[in-house]
């Protein structure tokens, strides 16, 4: 599929322009409750005295929704109404509870002491979160042009960045004006906005946009689409144990370890060992990652189209370990607030090109047939690491200083680092093109027939 014109359409297959605008959207809602549980509330949470162990503890179970993604992807790459396409009545039902469960946070009895409500509501944001993740990913490796890719997750990761950074600091604001309570309904109000994107939006021409108005199954939606588990379960397997699935699924888990360590550390550090307050955090986090945001958009893809992905994840991956070694090596400076503002601005750079180049790494290794299954078993990776990534700082805190924690951090991009050497693109794609034609010589035959 060619890449369309800067054009604006109703069918994302036919315009770049209209799948930059709807992926971006997309992202920016699953960013608004992310800037709340993952940000914000630990920082609120620090702010009023409750342990490092507790906070992280929370977010640790907020976070676990996110490895069951890959339970959730079989079931889209099986069942769907073909006829509105086949991701998007997931992104729509997934979209839907992501509003409602995020509103239902805003009714959590005393959240200051209530760790079990905490818990339980931002297990089921996250829930939807990841649902509504799966379902867009799985339409954008179906949609996207394999020469956008890069750019698309530039611009995708960015727009998700900056939409967290912007509910982080409103957020924060509105709970310390209004109270928990009116913040995160005003919130989830800009969430349900989101919701006339992908109820605009068609995938392919001649589709539904709604169950009962006009429209039929486009073809190329339904040579994709998989009729049985057994052929979804047979064609994951396939391209799976390729050997540059399984190494990418390894580095995914790593690097994961390192983003949940690092999200949950830096309120709680910045809060309870820096002395700062839950407002400046969140000024200086979101002015720190809208920036980060906005560079990962225009450049984080355009890095990766011109240098390959490989070498840019290399070189990410060596700037993480020297500035994770430098900052444990330079505790004298943490009471600069301009040396860790630095520190955090680097760090925040580096994930967001990291990310966007593991997005369109994970999207290249990917099979259409079987997309969303797939590339979701390559996110669920990395989300099970950053639940274990959280999980693990209430134990690093509780036992070593500071400055160990961070180099123990820094051990995460080194091992991720020897592992994607072993990742050949190349040779990956001819075998994956090779599984293409084999299923299309198949099936020609029942076509013809049919």
């Amino acid at each position: 599929m060619k890449s369309a014109k800067l054009k604006f359409s109703r069918s994302l297959t036919e315009s770049a322009l209209s799948r930059y605008v709807s992926f971006s959207a997309l992202y920016i809602a699953q960013g608004i409750p992310e800037g709340i549980i993952y940000y914000a509330m630990p920082a609120w949470l620090a702010m009023n005295g409750k342990p490092a162990v507790e906070i992280a503890a929370i977010v640790s179970v907020c976070l676990i929704p996110w490895s069951f993604k890959l339970l959730v992807a079989p079931l889209m790459d099986r069942f769907t109404l073909l006829a509105m396409g086949r991701k998007r009545p997931w992104v729509i039902f997934g979209q839907l509870g992501l509003i409602l469960s995020f509103l239902s946070m805003a009714f959590v009895p005393d959240p200051l002491h209530n760790n079990i409500g905490l818990m339980t509501v931002g297990f089921m944001i996250n829930f939807f979160g990841a649902f509504q993740d799966v379902a867009t990913d799985g339409m954008a490796v179906d949609v996207i042009p394999a020469d956008e890719q890069a750019r698309a997750n530039g611009l995708m990761w960015g727009t998700k960045i900056i939409g967290t950074s912007l509910s982080l600091v409103v957020g924060t604001y509105l709970i310390n004006s209004l109270g928990f309570t009116k913040a995160i309904s005003l919130l989830s109000i800009a969430v349900a906005c989101i919701m006339l994107i992908p109820l605009y939006f068609k995938e392919r021409p001649g589709e539904k946009t709604l169950p009962w108005t006009k429209g039929e199954a486009n073809p190329e939606s339904l040579s994709n689409q998989l009729t049985s588990w057994k052929e979804i379960l047979k064609n994951l397997f396939r391209v799976t144990k390729l050997s540059s699935s399984l190494y990418f699924i390894i580095g995914a888990f790593v690097i994961g370890i390192m983003f949940g360590l690092l999200d949950t550390l830096f309120p709680i550090f910045t809060v309870q060992e820096l002395g700062w307050t839950n407002t400046e955090f969140s000024e200086t986090f979101s002015t720190i990652n809208i920036i980060s945001g906005i560079l990962g958009m225009t450049l984080g893809g355009y890095l990766v189209d011109h240098y390959g992905k490989i070498k840019m994840l290399n070189i990410y991956l060596v700037l993480l370990i020297i500035l994770f070694c430098a900052f444990a090596f330079s505790s004298g400076y943490w009471k600069s607030i301009v040396y860790v503002c630095g520190f955090i601005f680097t760090y925040y750079a580096l994930n967001i090109f990291l990310s966007i180049a593991m997005f369109a790494s994970g999207m290249h290794l990917c099979w259409k047939t079987v997309a969303a299954t797939q590339f979701t078993l390559y996110m669920a990776a990395s989300n099970m690491g950053r639940s274990a990534g959280s999980a693990l700082l209430g134990i690093l805190e509780s036992h070593f200083n500071w400055e160990y924690v961070f180099l123990i951090a820094a051990s995460t991009p080194l091992l991720m680092g020897i592992t994607i050497q072993f990742i050949n693109f190349k040779k990956h794609r001819e075998t994956v093109d090779k599984f293409v034609f084999l299923k299309q010589t198949l099936i020609a035959p029942q076509v013809i027939k049919d």
